[in-house]
């Protein structure tokens, strides 16, 4: 039987090796995994898993959903200057939490990372938007829709769904206009319907799937970078994400966005 380690690459026979995980932990024949670009956490029995190779192009094509998410820059070689909105990222995992930040960096945007559990962040976020005062803020982590818990539209069948609808209703207490504080919540298979309702603008997940790291980010960014004046495409934007809108929805949004004049 292949030996495996804690932060080793690995794939789930049973799935179909759709999907690449990191080894978190072993415990016995279990092994506990999180998805290396989905926000996901998984277990499987040792005998199930194969180790994923780099060079194994028919499993999780990444690269072509890198390119298609790559910053779209305002041009520099002009006479004004661009302010983009500011953006506080909570995130209930640390890994995710730092590839949005470097993502963030990359389009040029100020952005706040804070690292939280989900359960507690319904209670920190009003002194978060107070001392950041952003104007997005990003609530995500991990979340889960469990089919023995109850039906789909029952918020206490999901993992975290109910900590990021308080989260999002305590936000909507700070700040009620839609236009001044936009905001983005849910994670993998989060309760969409109750996160709109309670408040937010952006939320995962119309078809109860899994989302990629980076989806809410790809949204927060977009919406940063587009003028105050202008509406978001809302189906060009939500094509970006990698599922598309079975996985992110929302409402119509404008930029966050000043320009100036002259540089």
């Amino acid at each position: 039987m292949e030996e495996y380690n804690i932060g080793d690459l690995v794939t789930r026979n049973s799935y179909q090796n759709d999907m690449v995980f990191t080894i978190i932990d072993i415990k016995d024949n279990i092994v506990y995994l999180k998805g290396q670009n989905i926000r996901l956490y998984a277990d499987a029995p040792i005998e199930d898993l194969k180790p994923f190779k780099e060079d194994d192009n028919d499993i999780e094509e990444e690269q072509p959903f890198l390119e298609r998410i790559k910053p779209e820059l305002p041009s520099e070689r002009n006479d004004y200057f661009y302010l983009p909105g500011k953006i506080l990222h909570i995130d209930g995992d640390e890994d995710y939490l730092n590839r949005c930040l470097k993502y963030y960096e990359e389009s040029n945007i100020w952005a706040i990372g804070v690292q939280e559990k989900e359960e507690e962040v319904p209670y920190r976020i009003r002194e978060l938007l107070e001392e950041y005062n952003p104007n997005i803020v990003v609530i995500t982590g991990h979340d889960a829709f469990y089919r023995k818990k109850g039906n789909i539209n029952d918020l206490y069948s999901y993992k975290n769904s109910v900590n990021f609808v308080n989260a999002v209703k305590e936000a909507r207490k700070y700040e009620k206009s839609h236009e001044k504080l936009i905001i983005i919540a849910g994670a993998c298979q989060s309760d969409y319907e109750e996160l709109i309702r309670a408040g937010a603008n952006f939320a995962s997940s119309p078809k109860r799937i899994n989302i990629h790291a980076l989806d809410p980010a790809i949204i927060a960014s977009r919406i940063s970078l587009l003028d105050i004046s202008e509406d978001i495409d809302l189906k060009g934007l939500l094509e970006k994400t990698k599922y598309g809108k079975d996985g992110m929805g929302g409402i119509k949004t404008k930029g966050t966005m000043y320009v100036g004049y002259p540089r």
